[in-house]
């Protein structure tokens, strides 16, 4: 079976402002399209490559085993490319990105990478230890209370390092919750918590990516 190697969607009034959805290590799946097809009611025009490369595992350790594997350099090629494409498709002006894990970690990455098409980038619970000079990006950063992927010190260092570079960054801490909290297809989802986690998203994207 062929999967799609991306979801591309927007509302039927034509392009608006640029979200690049990055998914977790479950893959490209109906929740995340569901994600998408949400974005795009609110006026965005969305892009959501498959970085599982047509993957979908059916357990954790699946998932990490088929994440240990990966390409970083595949994976970087897709992620960068996806950002200029999603660029020249929407809106005039940087777009915004949205990543879950893994898919969090590579959009905060990007950020730095592709800055001057990205200014505003969201994570849940996926981290960076890298330099953020040069990033012209917003940040919204939602974690976990229990996180075997993000230690303390990880989140803090990052936090840090992007207060260095004066960028705006909020990170949100969501009590009682792991890793994976907002993942529909893994074992810690938390409704009320995504609730919570994707409102402030919506709220963070409206204001940082105006019409």
């Amino acid at each position: 079976m062929v999967r799609d190697l991306a979801y591309f969607v927007q509302d039927d009034s034509g392009p608006g402002p640029g979200v690049l959805l990055l998914h977790s290590f479950w893959g490209l799946t109906s929740a995340v399209r569901n994600l998408a097809d949400g974005l795009a009611d609110r006026g965005y025009t969305v892009l959501a490559p498959d970085i599982n490369f047509g993957e979908l595992p059916e357990s954790e350790q699946q998932a990490l085993d088929h994440l240990g594997s990966a390409s970083p350099d595949r994976l970087a090629s897709l992620v960068l490319s996806s950002v200029t494409l999603l660029h020249e498709r929407s809106t005039e002006g940087p777009i915004g990105i949205v990543g879950f894990g893994m898919g969090g970690s590579l959009g905060l990455w990007a950020s730095v990478r592709l800055s001057e098409k990205v200014a505003a980038a969201v994570s849940f619970y996926g981290s960076q230890q890298i330099d953020f000079a040069g990033s012209k990006s917003a940040y919204l950063v939602h974690l976990a209370e229990d996180d075997e992927y993000v230690s303390e010190d990880e989140a803090a260092f990052m936090e840090a390092t992007m207060g260095l570079e004066s960028l705006p960054v909020e990170v949100v801490n969501y009590q009682g919750t792991r890793h994976g909290f907002c993942d529909p297809d893994g074992d810690h989802f938390d409704p009320a918590a995504f609730e919570t986690a994707w409102a402030k998203t919506l709220e963070f994207l409206a204001d940082r990516l105006p019409d």
